[in-house]
């Protein structure tokens, strides 16, 4: 497996741990995608519950679809992150280029920016 010649920040030790965080992160995601499939199914209206009983259900079920649809995404940019890493790519901002860092991508595995550039991408318009 090959890396980065210049990524001077990051030692192998470093990419092992990162990569191990990674394929966790991945694994953690697909459980839990698998996990909230059963429960963030469409409440049946026929369903013999009470009003307030079916809006509650009804409001639990729209938010574990939102929560699917977070852990869906952020599970694209691990696999993302993965074939960025077989690339040799891993570390690089996908912006400006420069290093990711090591403490944002132990944070953040599966980042493709920087902090600057990340920042300036939430910054409001």
């Amino acid at each position: 497996m090959r890396f980065r010649i210049d990524m001077a920040d990051l030692d192998q030790a470093q990419l092992a741990l990162l990569r191990a965080d990674l394929q966790a992160l991945a694994g953690k995601l697909r459980a839990l995608i698998e996990s909230v499939r059963e429960a963030a199914k469409p409440v049946d209206l026929d369903e013999p519950i009470g009003r307030l009983s079916r809006m509650d259900a009804i409001q639990e079920q729209n938010m574990l679809q939102a929560n699917r649809r977070a852990a869906q995404q952020r599970l694209a940019h691990a696999e993302a992150a993965l074939r960025r890493f077989e690339q040799a790519e891993y570390g690089e901002c996908m912006e400006c280029g420069e290093d990711v860092g090591f403490a944002r991508l132990k944070a953040r595995p599966e980042t493709p920016f920087c902090i600057a550039c990340q920042s300036s991408r939430e910054a409001p318009r």
